[in-house]
């Protein structure tokens, strides 16, 4: 973990305490171990202090359980004390694998019966931990974050109904729009990236890689992306271009407005490799239609990095696509559920977001700054280095 020094010299808030819940099971997991191994490895000063105790633990995650009644009615029940804990939530809202029983049949959990999950375990606390963080990588609601007309507004209210209910910070990633966290200003907000992941993960896989103006572009596929394609060119020193979603604002399909064609603006791209970056891929319709136009205006090859993979119609387009040599490449996040599938594909790459995860929860338990952190930019040109410099990546 980065600031090594910093973290060994400082107390932590309060004892913490990981509350997963069934949705995150899996990263909630590899989290705790990344957490259980780094403080079993440090030398913390205050290792002997009584105030100390319950710092270098064998497991750190919470015990509690959501039940269901056969009507479909929850509840949370704690297993264990949460008094004077620093406790950390991590929910996952896209977890739709899991189900439950109501009224004799089978229901698919949907985002809102995560969050409500996540609502009765903060209740169920009682106002007694010392400190609650929520971890949602995926914003719940994050796509429904303004108004535009007579329309509920889902994700300013749902942030500031959490920070009524006493949790102090929020963490989330690559927030749709992250201004919702003026619905609640004086609560904690964190938006982090995965750029570093990204890169990291595409360097592994493509050895022949030339990061430079001449040989990559990087492509937002809408203009509500373009902020992270401008980042990440930047950083990696390369060329940006964009495409424009025209839609057809007199009909409503599926609840939003259906794209008529994407207009491509920026540099020419033949013969150049071409990554897409956006915060995620839902049905994938926009994705695909976007790589097959670059691979028609004869671009190399077309990397997709998109932090969340919802996949929502499922793969048998992608299948269809990557056959057709459409694109060379989708990297996602574990952030959220990725079918089991999925990660069979001969195109899918997995850009592992766990250590980075616990970094953070060691940071804010010991409230130190989180600069180091929200700003991946030096990792990035440090692992582009080896890369260049043809060196092992795997431990940067």
């Amino acid at each position: 973990m980065p600031r090594l020094n910093e973290i060994e010299n400082t107390m932590p808030v309060a004892p913490l305490k990981l509350m997963v819940l069934d949705s995150a099971a899996e990263l909630g997991k590899k989290v705790n171990d990344y957490i259980v191994e780094h403080r079993n490895s440090i030398n913390n000063v205050y290792n002997n202090d009584p105030a100390f105790q319950g710092y270098v633990e064998k497991d750190y995650l919470f015990q509690f359980s959501v039940p269901r009644f056969n009507s479909g009615e929850g509840k949370a029940v704690l297993e264990e004390t949460v008094r004077g804990k620093d406790l950390y939530i991590l929910v996952d809202v896209c977890n739709h694998s899991l189900t439950y029983n109501m009224h004799g049949y089978v229901n698919h959990m949907s985002p809102d019966d995560h969050y409500q999950d996540l609502k009765r375990v903060i209740a169920a606390t009682n106002g007694n931990a010392h400190r609650i963080n929520v971890i949602m990588p995926f914003l719940y609601e994050g796509r429904q974050h303004r108004r535009s007309g007579r329309e509920s507004l889902d994700c300013a209210y749902a942030f500031k109904e959490l920070a009524h209910m006493g949790v102090n910070n929020f963490i989330t990633f690559d927030a749709h729009d992250p201004r919702i966290q003026n619905a609640a200003p004086l609560s904690g907000f964190d938006n982090f990236t995965a750029h570093y992941q990204f890169t990291r993960a595409l360097l592994r896989s493509e050895k022949d890689l030339v990061l430079d103006k001449d040989h990559i572009i990087v492509i937002s596929p809408d203009e509500g992306a373009l902020d992270r394609a401008i980042y990440f060119s930047t950083v990696i020193g390369a060329d940006t271009g964009m495409f424009y979603k025209r839609r057809d604002y007199s009909t409503i399909v599926g609840g939003k407005n259906p794209i008529v064609a994407h207009e491509f603006l920026g540099n020419d791209i033949e013969g150049k490799d071409i990554i897409i970056i956006d915060d995620m891929i839902s049905s994938g319709d926009s994705m695909l239609d976007t790589s097959k136009q670059l691979k028609a205006m004869k671009a190399r090859r077309v990397f997709i990095c998109t932090t969340f993979g919802l996949f929502t119609n499922g793969l048998d387009a992608f299948d269809k696509a990557y056959e057709e040599g459409v694109f060379d490449k989708v990297i996602t996040t574990n952030l959220s559920y990725r079918p089991p599938e999925l990660l069979k594909k001969p195109y899918y790459m997995e850009a592992d977001m766990s250590k980075f995860l616990a970094s953070v929860i060691d940071f804010m338990n010991h409230d130190i700054s989180m600069e180091a952190v929200s700003n991946p930019t030096d990792k990035i040109q440090r692992i582009i280095e080896y890369y260049n410099a043809d060196m092992e990546i795997y431990k940067v």
